[in-house]
């Protein structure tokens, strides 16, 4: 279904973000009368507030607890060694 809504939208093409290539940003009808550069402005503070999406956190925070773990059991083998070995 097509319905003819007639709202402002703002486009950003460069949204200098490594994830996100372009973005709309639908604006409110109370201010559409509002200076486009201000629109703009704004709408370029909303993408840089922005983080990476929520499946890519989420992959790198296991990674890093992996990595933390790893780096634990090291530390606890060495520790271990050293102990062994001194007396």
């Amino acid at each position: 279904m097509i319905r003819g809504i007639n709202r402002q939208i703002i486009d950003v093409q460069d949204t200098g973000s490594t994830y996100y290539e372009r973005a709309y940003l639908v604006v409110k009808p109370e201010f559409a009368s509002a200076e486009r550069e201000l629109l703009e402005k704004e709408a370029r503070k909303v993408l840089k507030s922005m983080d990476a999406p929520s499946g890519m956190k989420r992959a790198n925070t296991k990674l890093a607890w992996f990595i933390r773990l790893l780096a634990a059991a090291g530390l606890g083998a060495g520790i271990m060694a050293i102990c062994a070995f001194a007396f």
